[in-house]
C-alpha cells in the first residue's frame, strides 16, 4: 500500500476497481482544516481524465505497470495486432484503447502498457512525435505563402492534419500526436 506522500507524476495505482495514473498533483495545506492532495488522474484502460482530491495520508494500492516495446502490424475487426520486438509474441488490443490511432502506420513502434501482476494489456502509447508521408493534398498555389494559410492533408496512416500551402504529396512531415498539429517538414536526405 502506498500513501499520498508517494504520489508523483506517472505513479500508477488501483482506484475504483481500475488502474489510474497521476497526470499532475498538488499537495495543499490550508490554514484551517486538514491537508489534502489535488490530483488529475488518467484511466490507463480508456484514457478518461478526471480530477480527484485525496486526504493527506490516504492509502491506495500501488499498481505496477510495465512498458514494453511493440511493433504495430495491422488492424482488422478484432482490433490492433501488435508484436513484441523482443520475444516476437503477438497480441491484439481493441482499437478504442489506443489514443491517437490515426498517427500509427503499419510497422510503427508503440509502447504497450501491461499490468505487471495480472499480465493484462491495458493500453497503447504512441510516440509524442511521428514522421509520416503526405498521401493526399491539394497542390499549393505558387506565391500564396505570405498569409500563413493552411490546407488539409491526409497522411499515410489515414489521419488528416492541416499543413502549410507549400507541402505537397509525397513530402514527409513531423506531427505532434497529442495535438494533431503539423510541426515541420522533414528533409529527405
Amino acid at each position: 500500500m502506498a500513501s499520498t506522500q508517494d504520489f508523483r507524476n506517472g505513479f500508477s495505482f488501483i482506484w475504483n476497481n481500475d488502474v489510474w495514473q497521476i497526470v499532475e498533483f498538488l499537495h495543499v495545506k490550508p490554514g484551517k482544516g486538514g491537508a489534502f492532495v489535488r490530483t488529475k488522474l488518467k484511466n490507463i484502460r480508456n484514457g478518461k481524465v478526471v480530477d480527484n482530491t485525496f486526504r493527506a495520508g490516504e492509502k491506495v494500492e500501488e499498481a505496477r505497470v510495465e512498458r514494453h516495446s511493440y511493433q504495430f502490424l495491422y488492424e482488422d475487426e478484432l482490433g490492433l495486432h501488435l508484436m513484441n520486438t523482443d520475444t516476437y509474441e503477438q497480441t491484439t488490443l481493441p482499437a478504442d484503447r489506443v489514443e491517437g490511432r490515426g498517427f500509427i502506420k503499419e510497422g510503427g513502434q508503440v509502447d504497450l502498457l501491461v499490468h505487471a501482476s495480472t499480465g493484462e494489456a491495458l493500453s497503447v502509447e504512441i510516440p509524442r512525435q511521428v514522421e509520416l508521408t503526405i498521401a493526399k493534398t491539394e497542390p499549393g498555389v505558387k506565391g500564396d505563402t505570405a498569409t500563413g494559410a493552411t490546407k488539409p492533408a491526409e497522411l499515410e496512416s489515414g489521419a488528416t492534419v492541416y499543413v502549410p500551402l507549400f507541402i505537397n504529396e509525397g513530402d514527409m512531415v513531423r506531427v505532434d500526436t497529442e495535438s494533431g498539429e503539423y510541426l515541420t517538414r522533414v528533409s529527405s536526405n
